[in-house]
């Protein structure tokens, strides 16, 4: 059986991808987390997979753990997700996104693990502001990040491809679109306005969303699609290249909300709130995943209708 380190792997892609490789039955996995947080993520398969509480910016803890586990492939997924968050904490989200990475390629280095498939998470966020005449946007797309998480993304990108020219380990980069599904953090709008509306349903808040700026665009995939390219990336795409991956399909804010308030049980009004708007915002974001189906075949199974449902009933059954 191969063995599978998955960095992150109490959180929300993390937790679905360990779900799907268990379902497999074909891996032994092991997964890094930084706090008891997010445990019950994984409550299902906890006593199927070995978990190691760490911070991956201790270089010697992770280089330690690499050397003894000598994993076939690791699955870089940790790290701060949130634009809103690293306009708030530049520093912290910058430091923690390129150290972290920095020592697992290092980790990888020294254990020399050749034969070691590693797929960083970069983002569809590197971006940045996209033209409209490139949307839908290839992998040569050229990089405009607007907030220091999408800095923060080129540079695990490019901390990818210089280990792979230099060092010679086996490295993909993959630039996911944006991914929802159950245990998406509330820290994200679609997660939150799921939340507020399983809490309204309960009468524990008044029957009123805030919302920040709806007309923005972005391309959902379910992240349990999403994990399944993962695995199909481990498997088939090439070292050193970097692959989109994404449904081809925008849907604006404000169209992302009409369908979640179309599945609530009670009537619910919608205020706009400054506060909640970014210092800046991409316009549209639209993955041209060409390059990736092509090499695995992939595509997105599950409808944005029933991914919408999902997350809503996951949070009904925890308020």
């Amino acid at each position: 059986m191969k063995k599978i380190l998955i960095t992150g792997i109490t959180g929300f892609a993390g937790s679905h991808l360990a779900e799907f490789m268990v379902s497999e039955d074909k891996y032994t996995i092991w997964g890094t987390h930084i706090s008891d947080r997010n445990l019950q993520n994984l409550e299902k398969i906890r006593e199927k997979i070995e978990l190691l509480k760490l911070d991956l910016v201790d270089a010697s803890k992770v280089a330690e753990i690499i050397e003894s586990v000598k994993p076939d492939i690791i699955f870089h997924l940790a790290a701060f997700a949130s634009v809103g968050q690293s306009f708030q904490k530049p520093l912290d989200v910058f430091i923690n996104n390129t150290a972290a990475e920095l020592n697992v390629l290092e980790g990888a280095k020294k254990a020399k693990l050749s034969g070691c498939k590693i797929l960083v998470t970069s983002s569809a966020q590197v971006y940045g502001f996209v033209s409209e005449k490139d949307l839908p946007i290839t992998e040569q797309a050229p990089f405009k990040p607007n907030n220091p998480y999408s800095v923060s993304k080129i540079t695990q990108d490019y901390l990818a491809l210089q280990y792979f020219l230099e060092y010679k380990l086996s490295i993909v980069r993959l630039r996911p679109f944006n991914h929802l599904g159950p245990r998406l953090s509330a820290e994200f709008s679609i997660a939150r306005f799921a939340k507020d509306i399983a809490r309204i349903e309960k009468g524990l808040i008044k029957p009123t969303l805030t919302v920040g700026n709806m007309a923005t665009k972005r391309d959902f995939t379910d992240v349990r699609d999403m994990v399944q390219a993962y695995v199909k990336a481990a498997d088939k795409c090439i070292d050193g290249e970097a692959y989109n991956i994404g449904s081809g399909t925008s849907y604006s804010m404000q169209e992302m909300l009409d369908k979640l308030l179309s599945l609530a049980t009670v009537k619910i009004s919608v205020e706009q709130d400054q506060s909640l708007f970014r210092p800046s915002d991409i316009p549209e974001l639209r993955c041209d995943a060409t390059k990736f189906r092509q090499v695995t075949g992939w595509k997105p199974e599950i409808p944005i209708e029933k991914t919408l449902q999902d997350t809503l009933d996951y949070w009904r059954s925890l308020v």
